[in-house]
């Protein structure tokens, strides 16, 4: 069964933050000991612990003289944690992720309660041992007759309380129905670095670049806290400030894309973009910076689950075809078309193709032709039979005024 989270803030009174730190201080403390326990289990005995091998230490590390405070806390956030141990080593085993790391107070933390731990009447949330309801700033309302089944509560690096409700995705949405109606329209999505995206329709979306607008601010921020000195208090909040900044960034990214991507999902009906391998393409460190402030993976992340929220189809094509040298008005391949070149001429029609806009054309060509019959987009492994280099001219263009017009080594 399909289930979506809705996240919040909530401001929690001194009485409930200091349970709730209580708490996330002993889910850290039980995790990272069932971790140092397995690990050591394994190198020096060749033993796998499991998730029913470490619940049992569970109940002996509570009866321990110095960690009976683990009974001051719900039982079912440490559970839980353990079961969050338990499927980092399965996807550790199967090569899906990397080796499990021990939980650090500096980030945080968060902990997750089922049903047994929380109360929810009228629309309020109870937490187990907790006398009042937390006050949560509710920004949007969850759907009518819809319970939530998990709670989290996280503590974020800057200081900062959110708690999710993991509810039924059957129940309905809660935006307007007008605006999910079906639409005839497709569009092809081109991601870029000096745009955002550039669309099939001819739009260009601008990147905001948030990162560039607060990185003096960081500079400073983190210039303050490496003169602090290690384990201080002014350290201490030298390093919430700069947490805090990069939250700032993080989270005006963020809301950007939100709007852009439920923009795009509510306008058109079929939407088609490249399956980038942006790990692969971050090791570019001349363009590492753009594109992680581009963020396009969270980009192709918000319009997948928007698109099944709204009914849509999003169509991926193969990050081989290409896009960008292929001219979509008689098909021909150039060989190379560096970055710098933002306009071309075909050198087999004459047409003039703005680049960003031209690959948008062809993906969504490619993706209704995927749609249609099935076809294979990936390149046929026929030679180009031309190439756009750097022409003497456009060299001279980018020279300084002083040097333009030299013999230039070209």
């Amino acid at each position: 069964m399909t289930q979506r989270a809705y996240r919040y803030r909530f401001y929690p009174t001194p009485e409930q933050e200091q349970l709730l730190r209580r708490t996330l201080g002993c889910v850290r403390l039980v995790y990272n000991l069932a971790l140092h326990t397995r690990t050591e289990g394994w190198y020096e005995r060749q033993e796998r612990i499991d998730y029913k091998q470490t619940s049992a230490m569970l109940t002996d590390w509570k009866k321990q003289e110095d960690k009976q405070f683990l009974n001051d806390v719900s039982c079912v956030p440490l559970q839980q944690g353990l079961r969050n141990l338990q499927k980092a080593f399965t996807n550790f085993w199967a090569g899906r992720a990397k080796y499990p790391n021990f939980l650090k107070l500096r980030n945080g933390g968060s902990a997750e309660f089922t049903r047994s731990a929380f109360k929810w009447k009228d629309g309020q949330l109870w937490l187990a041992k907790c006398r009042e309801p937390l006050p949560i700033r509710w920004s949007r309302t969850l759907p009518e007759n819809c319970e939530p089944s998990t709670v989290t509560v996280r503590l974020d690096v800057s200081g900062r309380w959110f708690v999710s409700l993991l509810v039924d995705a059957s129940a309905p949405l809660s935006f307007n129905p007008e605006r999910s109606r079906r639409v005839d329209k497709a569009i092809g999505i081109d991601a870029g670095v000096t745009s955002l995206v550039a669309t099939s329709d001819g739009e260009k979306i601008a990147n905001p670049k948030h990162f560039k607008r607060l990185k003096r601010k960081l500079r400073q921020a983190q210039k303050a806290l490496s003169r602090k000195v290690k384990g201080s208090n002014n350290r201490e909040k030298a390093r919430q400030q700069v947490a805090r900044i990069h939250a700032q960034i993080a989270d005006a990214r963020k809301d950007f894309l939100h709007k852009l991507t439920t923009r795009l999902v509510r306008e058109n009906q079929t939407i088609v973009v490249e399956d980038l391998a942006v790990k692969n393409m971050m090791k570019n460190h001349k363009l590492a910076q753009a594109m992680r402030n581009a963020s396009w993976s969270e980009l192709v992340r918000q319009l997948e689950y928007k698109c099944q929220w709204y009914g849509r189809l999003l169509v991926k094509i193969d990050r081989w075809f290409p896009s960008s040298k292929r001219c979509g008005h008689c098909g021909h391949v150039v060989d190379k078309l560096p970055l710098n070149v933002r306009e071309w001429d075909c050198p087999e029609c004459g047409t003039h193709h703005d680049r960003d806009i031209n690959a948008a054309n062809n993906i969504l060509a490619a993706g209704l032709a995927v749609i249609v019959c099935g076809a294979n987009i990936r390149p046929d492994g026929h030679k180009s039979k031309g190439q756009l280099r750097k022409t003497p001219e456009l060299r001279q263009a980018q020279l300084p005024r002083s040097l333009r017009g030299r013999k230039q080594k070209l």
